[in-house]
């Protein structure tokens, strides 16, 4: 004895109606692209002006990898760089997180993947730009000041005590000394080398241009990348995932907790508060200076 189709056609009706109850990204068969920003300078952190770190960005892009239904994972980024070290354990973070989870990662440059920002847009399968969007700076940059002579002229006297012979290289108030410069030199060559082995790996074939240009720390607006491969096509996220997964794509944006929630899984006691709203204020003369870095490196961009 069969079902009535009556009763068949019924279930059906009643299934349908439940399934609009259910969120969208949770139906099967909804292409869902979770989306992360990526922003800021890399691993400048200071008690007011936190940077971005592999610490700050792990619980957002593990929950995005973790999304239901997702078809891939795109980032948004817009970091002037920073952090070597930082900028390379998000990229190895992103990578591993992607092989994890068998989905493809697309990037998305706003104004600024330069340096440290570059590095970590390289963990995209694919990188998308604006014409004017700016890419590149593939190389390593430091930088210190020389006071001797204005702490000789107000009368003040360095004193420094040292165990190691080169404890106190590049010491502001020392005179520069060339041999410290040499070793600074070296070191900043070899993470040099691993940037550039990373960009290779991560674009491979898709590099244009010559080491000596690619490498050389120069960078690119939008059009000119994609000539040269740092690149794969100028394109916004919401045109670029709607031709590729259709008009309905949800493309839900994953940050971290903020308002009440975040208040309660951080939350700190009147003594700890106390003692670093003490620490703060002292510590405001570096601050000021974090600041004036930051605002740096976002200057040497146009930004």
């Amino acid at each position: 004895m069969t079902e009535p189709t009556e009763s068949r056609g019924g279930i059906a009706d009643v299934i349908d109606r439940l399934m609009k109850f259910v969120p969208a990204r949770l139906r099967k068969g909804t292409a869902v692209v979770p989306v992360v920003r990526l922003s800021g300078v890399i691993g400048a952190v200071t008690p007011l002006r936190p940077g971005m770190s592999l610490a700050g960005v792990a619980r957002v892009l593990e929950r995005a990898f973790a999304t239901r239904n997702a078809r891939a994972v795109a980032l948004v980024i817009n970091s002037p760089g920073g952090s070597p070290v930082q900028s390379r354990q998000i990229y190895l973070r992103i990578r591993q997180l992607a092989a994890e989870k068998k989905l493809p990662v697309l990037v998305f440059v706003e104004d600024v993947a330069a340096s440290g920002g570059y590095m970590i847009a390289c963990a995209g399968d694919e990188i998308f730009c604006d014409p004017s969007s700016i890419l590149g700076s593939i190389g390593v940059v430091g930088g210190t000041f020389g006071f001797q002579e204005l702490i000789r002229k107000i009368g003040v006297e360095r004193r420094l005590y040292t165990a190691g012979e080169h404890k106190a290289m590049l010491d502001p108030f020392l005179p520069e000394n060339p041999d410290d410069v040499a070793r600074v030199k070296a070191l900043q060559r070899e993470i040099h080398a691993l940037f550039i082995a990373l960009v290779k790996e991560s674009r491979g074939g898709r590099l244009k241009g010559t080491d000596d240009v690619l490498f050389s720390g120069e960078y690119w607006a939008g059009e000119s990348s994609v000539s040269l491969g740092l690149a794969d096509a100028i394109g916004d996220l919401r045109s670029t995932l709607r031709g590729r997964y259709g008009d309905k794509v949800l493309t839900p944006v994953v940050a971290p907790p903020s308002g009440m929630l975040s208040g309660l899984l951080g939350r700190k006691s009147a003594g700890a508060g106390a003692l670093a709203s003490a620490e703060g204020i002292a510590s405001l003369p570096d601050e000021l200076i974090s600041a004036l870095e930051t605002r740096a490196i976002w200057a040497k961009f146009g930004f």
